[in-house]
């Protein structure tokens, strides 16, 4: 049976997705190779048509999520500075980790990867500092930095990690407010 052209782009990108997905939620050990191509309707042996191994899937789910957070919350339209604050460090992101960036979901566990998953979280977090000096400072030349949008991204981060980590919503809503409220 012959498939129609672009059909193993469909598949690659469906598994990617739903990895990109579960790996939010579970985490990086939280997910096996059969339940993701189960989720995705193929059999575990089709994975190898895809993938040279777990890691380079692992890898191209990070930077998926990665791109996703891109695109949407710190995308060019998606507000000013605030509006993008404020959609970021917000209880829905907390309660949702699937749904959300995949550095506050997984930062913590990128540094215990082999090479090419370290590079992937590397190009993630990168990539992330970028698009918050973008929106601090739309005209900055490329790969510039400031110490602004270096503070800001570890605060939006750090403002998630620890509203999932203290199990205390008054709290954890105190932290988020922290990082919502400051002038940015």
């Amino acid at each position: 049976m012959r498939y129609p052209e672009g059909h193993k782009d469909k598949v690659r990108t469906s598994i990617v997705k739903n990895a990109a997905r579960a790996l939010r939620r579970d985490g990086l050990a939280g997910v096996s190779i059969p339940a993701l191509m189960k989720k995705a309707g193929l059999t575990h042996g089709g994975f190898y048509a895809h993938f040279k191994n777990r890691d380079e899937l692992v890898a191209a789910a990070v930077l998926a999520a990665a791109d996703e957070t891109g695109s949407t919350v710190l995308s060019r339209d998606a507000g000013d500075v605030q509006a993008t604050v404020n959609a970021y460090v917000s209880k829905q992101h907390v309660d949702y980790p699937e749904r959300g960036c995949v550095l506050a979901a997984l930062g913590g566990e990128g540094r215990h990867q082999t090479a090419p998953v370290r590079r992937a979280f590397a190009l993630a977090a990168r990539g992330f500092v970028r698009l918050v000096e973008q929106k601090l400072h739309p005209d900055s030349a490329p790969g510039t930095l400031s110490e602004e949008a270096l503070k800001l991204s570890a605060q939006m981060i750090g403002a998630i990690v620890l509203a999932r980590l203290v199990d205390d919503e008054q709290l954890a809503e105190k932290l988020l407010q922290a990082v919502r409220s400051q002038e940015n």
